[in-house]
């Protein structure tokens, strides 16, 4: 794909990825589901290191709505283990991610009922090369980003049965056996920030410039896959790959991320301010250090 990529005079190159390459096993096909060798780095290694310095993880937990008195925050009342519990805490951050940080703010009676948001929606675009066996790689491993343009593109390996998914979806019942002599590409967009997120849906129609990046990306994701010897070419629906910009910095919270409730404060893909298009993790990971230096200090 790289080959073909160049070969196209696009700037195909190789991604970083948070992987331990040393505990990768190579192959195992199981990265997108979540690696089960400790090889995909996660923010598990910090909840580990919070637990040690004497934090309680209450897993399976749901909040339910943020506490509030006298315009202050108490606490949350929360779901654990099929009853109802309310957790004292003069200090509340919500990291329940851009659709259920704003939920839980309305649901608090701190929020608006419908906000907008962006989705960095997401295309995957397939076809069959006939002499490759494959299937089982290590997804997203090269591609390139258009950064000015909001487009950007990579490798995209699927497990059969997500694969088989996306081809059924889209009504190509002829290639559900062909995902071995696959190539997938991810084609992803920075989106218009509109839409709303509700208490119980989340609505994202795409503007009409979000449709035109996408199908700018579609095309140079087909002439790759033309590129690089495929055949049988379609691409799945869209879907939302990083839902954030909900409860945005300088509107939903400030500078400090804290909410106009005192005590509260929202940490997550939500407080983005602009519409985003990148893999969000560093960025979270560094707003998170902060946010934790900030309240210690």
């Amino acid at each position: 794909m790289m080959t073909a990529a160049r070969a196209l005079a696009l700037d195909w190159h190789k991604l970083d990825k948070m992987i331990r390459p040393a505990a990768c096993r190579s192959g195992c096909w199981r990265c997108v589901y979540g690696c089960p060798y400790g090889a995909k780095w996660t923010a598990r290694d910090f909840i580990d290191d919070a637990c040690r310095d004497g934090a309680t993880l209450a897993d399976q937990a749901r909040v339910l709505r943020v506490l509030v008195e006298n315009g202050r925050t108490t606490g949350v009342e929360a779901q654990i283990g099929g009853a109802v519990r309310t957790i004292a805490a003069s200090i509340v951050v919500l990291a329940a991610g851009g659709l259920g940080s704003p939920r839980i703010l309305h649901a608090s009676g701190l929020g608006l009922r419908r906000v907008p948001f962006f989705s960095d929606p997401v295309v995957a675009v397939m076809g069959s090369v006939d002499d490759i066996d494959g299937g089982a790689e290590v997804p997203m491993t090269a591609g390139l980003s258009l950064h000015d343009e909001g487009i950007a593109l990579a490798d995209l390996t699927l497990p059969q049965p997500m694969y088989a998914a996306f081809a059924t979806q889209v009504g190509r019942v002829d290639r559900l056996f062909a995902h071995r002599r696959t190539l997938s590409m991810m084609v992803k967009i920075r989106d218009e920030i509109g839409g709303s997120v509700g208490p119980r849906w989340a609505d994202k129609t795409l503007q009409a410039s979000d449709r035109r990046k996408l199908a700018h990306g579609v095309g140079m994701a087909k002439a790759v896959l033309r590129e690089a010897g495929a055949h049988h070419i379609f691409k799945s629906w869209h879907f939302a790959a990083h839902p954030g910009g909900s409860v945005r910095i300088g509107d939903g919270v400030d500078a400090d991320l804290q909410t106009p409730t005192p005590g509260l404060f929202v940490c997550d893909a939500s407080v983005i301010p602009e519409p985003w298009g990148l893999p969000p993790t560093l960025t979270l990971l560094c707003l998170g250090k902060r946010l934790g230096s900030w309240l210690a200090a």
